[in-house]
């Protein structure tokens, strides 16, 4: 089964200078057992646009959908056997600590 595991920080987060090389190193150990699917880290949250559609206009916003404390930085799309498998994925990730991971299980759109 597939799992996203989302990586959410407060945008002043203390993140440690090592923390990009930690998680390299956990989607390469990933990589090398066959879970990595995929892999991703996302730009700035002000970078983003978000989009809505109200009585057939288009609306678009600066800055991600809502206000919260914590912001979505990145992602592993891990393919694994059980939950527990990809918790303790996310659980090696330098994010855990200073953020959280979010895993989901990934449920497939038929069209």
């Amino acid at each position: 089964m597939e799992y996203l595991c989302l990586f959410y920080a407060a945008e002043d987060a203390a993140i440690p200078p090592n923390a990009l090389e930690e998680c390299m190193g956990v989607a390469q150990k990933a990589h090398q057992s066959g879970a990595m699917r995929d892999a991703r880290g996302l730009e700035d949250p002000s970078s983003a646009t978000t989009v809505r559609i109200r009585d057939g206009k288009r609306l678009l916003s600066n800055g991600p959908f809502a206000e919260t404390k914590e912001v979505l930085t990145g992602y592993f799309m891990l393919e694994c056997k059980s939950l527990d498998e990809a918790i303790e994925w996310a659980a090696q990730l330098p994010q855990s600590r200073y953020g959280c991971v979010e895993v989901r299980p990934v449920r497939a759109l038929e069209p």
